[in-house]
């Protein structure tokens, strides 16, 4: 036991500091968001600020990588890090002068979306230089744990925090939890150097170009990378269409208890690589665990009328998403070269996640302007009533049959093509 915590010494210090430094960040959003509302009144203005941090992240990924590549894996976290905390006290003098405005925001979050774009892959590169490969899977469990604790309590955190002391409180809490992350990776932590021969001089898009073409001469990677891109269209677009389920016809307290379900699922299952062994078959239980999920939990929303079912629900679709993420982490670790880790899981971030805001606006369209009008024109209609009931959010149960159908041909279809890169260690 001893000996694995000091094998694991360096892990556990960036992973707890830079988790907190990461609720820090999230809270500071959660508040900025509520800010927000209150000035405008506007869902669509709140909304722009979540696309401003992310459109950085899957446009300029590829480009992201190749610079975590290029430069020391350290320098740039603490760099990226110092930016995102330098908007944060931009953030801060405005509103203190009284001078912030939504522009500010958006400008403000598409320049930190940024910095995440390069920190993230860096900080990838770094948990593979620190961790030994048979604590891959143990650590990959810890670091899902986290975020998943993240997403549940950053709401909760922020709501409290911003209603009771204001938004001066909340950045100064960023701001703290910012200060212990960079001191504990700027003194504490030394990440091993790679020698791979790639100069500081080489350009940045020769070294991207690096990144795709590692993942056409690897097939395993790509396959399952595209696999994740199909499940996270289905799974956005989910997260469009269940406000639009839940709330009409149980209310905002329903769609809340809801919602945290898939958080308090995704912790549990952020357990399960702690716990398991290693399976036969890493690639067999990245398919089988997403077709388990979306093979339930969208048809068990669609036809289902009770929030008990709602929440059962989500916990089958979210409890091994944890274990799913684990084993492709494992994979990525292990097949990709450490020299070349930073630009291919920037790759990975381009490829797996443009399909997200693709969803989102597809959830919501089809919701609105097809399955809301086809069951108010079949209102009367036994079949379809009974399919999925009546008055508003009956078309929302319709959408949620058609993504039951669609990411359950996603997964058998996939599961046909990822048969041949079976994977074991």
């Amino acid at each position: 036991m001893k000996n694995r915590i000091k094998e694991l010494r360096d892990f556990y210090i960036i992973w707890i500091t830079q988790s907190l430094s990461q609720l820090g960040s999230a809270i500071t959003g959660f508040a900025l968001t509520l800010w927000m509302y209150e000035k405008t009144g506007s869902a669509l203005s709140t909304a722009a600020l979540t696309i401003c941090t992310y459109a950085p992240y899957v446009i300029m990924s590829i480009f992201a990588g190749a610079i975590t590549d290029k430069f020391d894996k350290k320098k740039t976290m603490l760099i990226c890090d110092l930016l995102a905390a330098l908007t944060t006290v931009v953030v801060f003098v405005l509103y203190k002068t009284d001078t912030l405005t939504m522009w500010h925001l958006y400008a403000i979050n598409a320049f930190s979306g940024l910095m995440n774009t390069v920190q993230q892959p860096a900080s990838e590169v770094a948990y593979s230089l620190i961790v030994p490969k048979e604590h891959y899977q143990k650590t990959s469990g810890f670091q899902q744990l986290s975020r998943s604790l993240i997403s549940i309590g950053n709401p909760l955190i922020a709501a409290a925090l911003y209603g009771l002391a204001g938004l001066d409180t909340v950045i100064a809490v960023d701001l703290l939890s910012f200060a212990i992350a960079f001191v504990a990776l700027l003194f504490f932590i030394k990440l091993p150097e790679i020698k791979d021969g790639t100069s500081k001089d080489e350009n940045v898009i020769k070294l991207a170009k690096e990144g795709l073409k590692f993942l056409k001469e690897t097939p395993l990677i790509l396959t399952v990378i595209l696999f994740m891109a199909g499940v996270n269209l289905t799974a956005s677009a989910f997260d469009a269409v269940l406000p639009a389920l839940v709330i009409p016809q149980k209310g905002n307290n329903v769609y809340g208890i809801v919602t945290a379900c898939s958080g308090l699922a995704m912790v549990a299952g952020s357990f399960l690589p702690m716990i398991l062994p290693k399976p036969k078959d890493r690639v067999r239980v990245i398919y089988l665990t997403m077709l388990f999920a979306l093979g339930i939990e969208n048809f068990l929303l669609a036809f289902a009328r009770s929030s008990v079912l709602w929440c059962i629900g989500q916990i089958i679709g979210w409890v091994f998403v944890p274990l799913m993420a684990a084993n492709q982490n494992v994979i990525m670790r292990n097949v990709i070269p450490i020299e070349l880790q930073g630009r291919v899981y920037a790759c990975r971030n381009t490829l797996q996640f443009f399909t997200i805001p693709i969803g989102l606006f597809l959830g919501g369209l089809f919701v609105d302007k097809i399955c809301e009008p086809f069951m108010a024109l079949k209102s009367n209609d036994p079949f379809w009533t009974f399919l999925f009931g009546s008055g508003k959010g009956s078309g929302a149960a319709m959408m949620m049959f058609i993504l039951g159908v669609t990411g359950t041909a996603i997964c058998i279809i996939s599961g046909q093509i990822m048969k041949k890169y079976r994977y074991t260690e």
